[in-house]
């Protein structure tokens, strides 16, 4: 059975995601739909919408197969981390193909374009730090330093953000020796970051999740954007747990653990860079919402994301100590959730899997799973109090979800 791998955070599963999953499967002929999907905390630096157990019953009664969790410390980092970690999955998953959306919507574009790096890499490298010197954001630096290259209109727009992550889903393929094909299909309609809807049915996870938390009416505002399972995934999730996550839910505990620590422990956070913790403490004490808190802190050079991951860390106390020790490559395979045809995939790749299989935490004693059981224990802060307990037994007894 071939496999195609999908590389998601379904925050929420949307139109998009569906055009995306189908022509996947049509591009490749592949039988079989594999998710690495991100846990709790995701790489822009923000909370799921809903639980990852609730987004992968939105993947598979929308036509994934097998979900895989992708673990916080890949899944909240900058895009080199999060594909290594993503494509390493696929890879022990025995995965035939990686295909991701993109911008350009040509494999052959992303192809060149790494080719033509690897011979120009010392100049772009450079190019890079000059950029970052005078102030300017990573992604912006490396957007403009390959501008600076010569001929480098003829190859991928890096001024794109999932031009960008393709790109370092195929470094990844190449830098690990794995033989997934990577396959890449054009965004339709909305773009990344839209803010606001522009199509009659395809919007962007952010339009769709700021329709929800702007409007009382939100979840009947995004319906024609979203298929019906999230639609009922999502109506049922606020009716078991009161909210839908977002920063302002935790505003009060990233408050706390910033007014309570010293300078120096802020400075053994992970991405905590020198003299930034002394402006985040300097915001805490003033700032009334998270909103508020970042306007405080956000400057040219820290991107609005960048800031948020860093906040995450905070929230979470993940020390650049606990993430020095972690592998490139990830080191399990979390089953969340599978269809019958997944079932059968995996019992016939079981053996050949080069990583272990995780079907509940308590079978896999490795210290690296520690920071997905923390991440989940701070995740379960943004709902009521008294259903917290209900959701972290969920964390720890869930077996994988099965949809037949």
């Amino acid at each position: 059975m071939r496999a195609v791998g999908l590389i998601v955070e379904y925050n929420p599963f949307h139109n998009g995601h569906a055009y995306h999953l189908q022509a996947s499967k049509e591009v490749t002929g592949a039988e079989v739909v594999i998710a690495v999907m991100s846990g709790d905390f995701l790489q822009r630096g923000e909370p799921a919408l809903v639980s990852k157990w609730q987004r992968t019953k939105m993947a598979l009664l929308n036509g994934v197969d097998i979900v895989f969790e992708l673990p916080y410390c890949y899944a909240t980092q900058k895009a080199e981390t999060f594909a290594n970690g993503a494509v390493s999955i696929l890879d022990a998953a025995g995965t035939s193909f990686l295909c991701f959306g993109s911008e350009s919507g040509e494999i052959s574009s992303f192809l060149q374009t790494i080719d033509y790096l690897e011979v120009e890499q010392r100049t772009f490298n450079e190019n890079i730090k000059q950029y970052i010197d005078t102030g300017v954001s990573y992604p912006k630096a490396l957007s403009l330093a390959f501008q600076q290259l010569p001929d480098s209109e003829k190859y991928l727009d890096l001024a794109k953000p999932n031009n960008i992550l393709g790109l370092e889903y195929i470094k990844a393929i190449k830098h690990q020796k794995s033989n997934v094909i990577p396959m890449t299909i054009p965004r339709k309609n909305a773009n990344y970051h839209d803010q606001d809807f522009s199509s009659a049915t395809i919007a962007s996870a952010t339009s769709i999740r700021k329709a929800i938390f702007n409007d009382s009416n939100g979840k009947s505002a995004i319906d024609q954007y979203v298929p019906e399972p999230t639609k009922q995934l999502l109506k049922e999730y606020f009716q078991s747990n009161q909210v839908f996550h977002q920063w302002e839910n935790y505003w009060s505990y990233l408050q706390f653990r910033l007014i309570q620590s010293s300078p120096e422990e802020l400075q053994e956070i992970y991405e905590m860079e020198e003299g930034l913790e002394n402006r985040l403490l300097s915001a805490a004490r003033e700032a009334n919402t998270f909103h508020e808190f970042m306007q405080k802190i956000k400057t040219k050079r820290y991107t609005w994301t960048r800031l948020q991951r860093l906040c995450v860390h905070i929230l979470t106390n993940t020390k650049k100590e606990e993430m020095g020790l972690i592998s490139e490559n990830a080191s399990y395979l979390r089953l969340l959730g599978m269809t019958t045809r997944g079932k059968e995939y995996l019992n016939k790749t079981k053996s050949h899997l080069s990583l272990p299989l995780i079907s509940k935490l308590s079978s896999y004693k490795g210290k690296e799973i520690n920071l997905d059981i923390k991440a989940a224990r701070v995740y379960s802060l943004g709902i009521p109090t008294h259903l917290k307990t209900q959701m972290l037994r969920q964390e720890f007894e869930q077996p994988p979800i099965y949809i037949r």
